[in-house]
């Protein structure tokens, strides 16, 4: 089989996979149980993509500006700064570890 088979066979997938949510009856959706799930998981798959995110290159682990980056955000969001602040903090420690040479 070739590439695009596999792609159209992945679309195909993803298409009734999304298709699927709509057979899921509404009270079930409505638990407060299931609220406090769809909560965690969507915060757990954000936190997991930031990470790898800022530290993989490749398939190699990179430990560089984006690393302190990510920190310097972190202790910004941590002291509770508002989102604008917590971006410009982690956009200026990656500029001053860039020029201070760890690339």
């Amino acid at each position: 089989m070739n590439l695009w088979l596999w792609i159209l066979i992945a679309c195909g997938l993803a298409y009734l996979t999304k298709l699927s949510g709509y057979f899921v009856p509404a009270k079930l959706l409505r638990s407060p149980r299931m609220m406090r799930v769809a909560g965690t998981m969507t915060i757990g798959l954000l936190a997991s993509l930031t990470v790898v995110n800022a530290v993989a290159s490749g398939q190699s682990l990179a430990f560089d500006a984006r690393l302190g980056a990510l920190a310097s955000g972190a202790v910004a969001l941590w002291l509770r700064a508002p989102f604008l602040v917590v971006v410009i903090v982690g956009s200026a420690a990656a500029a001053c570890l860039r020029l201070l040479g760890w690339r």
